[in-house]
């Protein structure tokens, strides 16, 4: 079941998303599902040469050929807030003391936006999901199942030079969020004093 699968019904996202739940980064789904979400760091495979990109292949083989659970691989392309960041250059011209230092900022913060005007500068982020189907009523123990999981499926990645990091409770639900409100998520993002409102409202 894919999770961050949108449907076409117009209703809530919160019907469309059907969790129950978000707990110590761990989504809680009906029918005894739980997930995990991890981020991954990236490789470069095209710059690879051709007997590593085929130690790469035999290792992701064998990687796959391991696990004892399924994975749901996502790569989520995001247009970046370039005015965020250029925002950030002009305060970092203004408090610049040195005319140099300021000048060097002023081409650079100029040449950015002319580059925007014409092209979209994408982020590209990638994740797992690792699911848990347990009947054990005891959260403790759910938790220990999906992070023995979580720990094979991170050491394989390592070995294909991949780094796995695990998102907390706000990271999911931003996750979330920028998927079913990107415009929205720019505007207004996530901060940590909301969490509990919106763990609170999903449950």
């Amino acid at each position: 079941m894919s999770i961050f699968k949108k449907s076409n019904n117009k209703t809530s996202s919160r019907l469309q998303i059907d969790i129950k739940g978000v707990r110590d980064g761990i989504l809680i789904l009906p029918g005894n599902q739980y997930r995990a979400v991890l981020e991954l760091s990236s490789i470069n495979f095209e710059l690879k040469s051709e007997a590593e990109q085929d130690a790469l292949i035999e290792t992701y083989q064998s990687f796959l050929n391991s696990l004892s659970t399924p994975l749901q691989i996502i790569v989520r392309v995001r247009e970046m807030d370039m005015d965020k960041y250029l925002d950030d250059f002009k305060k970092k011209r203004d408090s610049e003391k040195e005319k140099v230092y300021k000048d060097e900022i002023t081409n650079y913060t100029e040449f950015v936006s002319k580059l925007i005007t014409k092209n979209k500068i994408l982020s590209r982020r990638f994740y797992v999901v690792v699911p848990l189907t347990s009947r054990d009523k005891n959260f403790d123990i759910i938790k220990e199942q999906l992070s023995l999981t979580i720990d094979i499926v991170a050491k394989g990645l390592s070995r294909l030079g991949m780094q796995a990091d695990i998102l907390s409770s706000l990271e999911v639900l931003d996750l979330f969020y920028s998927f079913y409100s990107p415009e929205l998520a720019k505007q207004q993002p996530l901060k940590d004093q909301t969490l509990k409102l919106l763990t609170e409202s999903y449950i």
